[in-house]
């Protein structure tokens, strides 16, 4: 898994999974799909990078705004995907973009037993 791509948007306490997600991975690279206010208050690393999105957005307005700012940026077939943080259509629309891109996903969580895949 080299690749983790995140959602972080609202939900309380959710930006410490996300954060933990990225700590405890071994990750080359992290898209966390986001606001400006999010990439203006999540402490980012050198790894990580923001894809700002407007989020009050039509579903269909996401995806190919996470589709435009993805389609150059991901060489692999295949990620991993966290939906910890935001809200459905955020998660619907991410969702459809990575399969719009022609990638595989594996979905990715924190456990009792640590970063596992789920």
């Amino acid at each position: 898994m080299a690749i983790l791509i995140a959602c972080l948007s609202v939900g309380k306490g959710t930006w410490g999974h996300v954060n933990r997600l990225i700590e405890d991975g071994e990750w080359d690279k992290v898209f966390l799909i986001t606001n400006e206010f999010g990439k203006e208050n999540f402490n980012f690393n050198e790894k990580t990078e923001a894809i700002v999105i407007n989020f009050k957005n039509s579903l269909e307005g996401i995806r190919d705004e996470i589709v435009d700012k993805l389609k150059e940026k991901i060489k692999d077939s295949e990620v991993a995907l966290n939906f910890i943080s935001g809200e459905g259509k955020e998660h619907m629309a991410l969702v459809s973009a990575i399969l719009r891109l022609g990638i595989s996903i594996k979905f990715v969580a924190l456990t009792q037993d640590g970063m596992k895949e789920v």
